[in-house]
């Protein structure tokens, strides 16, 4: 397993990422569906804009994997924050209150944050760009 570890969290940052922006996208432009609520929300209107522009711009990052401890760090409080002010009022569990998307998102970004953007990401491209001459690959785990 260790053998894939790097391109699975690739993936799996590609993926989560790239559903983010997506839904940051729907909200504030009102393309892929539209957003949630049916309408775009005003500029600057809180929470509704500042969580899209967040989804669209943090989203995009991780999904390059740039920046993305930072950015999913970000991501994970945004989730976290739409969880505990709009879903949990409905109810206790996440089936009931309709924040499941929510959770799932916060502790999947909650994850990038800790394990880091994987093998294929722009963070390794450029770290590997600032390496200086000489300096070679650590070796591989085992």
């Amino acid at each position: 397993m260790d053998r894939v570890r790097d391109a699975v969290v690739s993936l799996f940052r590609v993926v989560v990422g790239l559903l983010f922006a997506c839904h940051g996208a729907a909200t504030l432009f009102g393309v892929l569906g539209g957003p949630h609520g049916g309408k775009v929300p005003a500029v600057g209107a809180w929470p509704d804009w500042w969580a899209g522009v967040i989804e669209l711009g943090a989203g995009g990052l991780v999904a390059v994997g740039l920046a993305t401890r930072a950015a999913a760090l970000l991501c994970s409080g945004t989730m976290a924050y739409a969880y505990f002010s709009v879903h949990l009022p409905k109810g206790l569990f996440p089936l009931t209150n309709g924040g499941e998307p929510a959770a799932l998102f916060s502790w999947s970004f909650l994850v990038l944050a800790l394990v880091g953007s994987g093998a294929w990401s722009l963070d390794t491209l450029l770290s590997r760009l600032r390496r200086p001459a000489g300096l070679q690959e650590p070796a591989p785990r085992t």
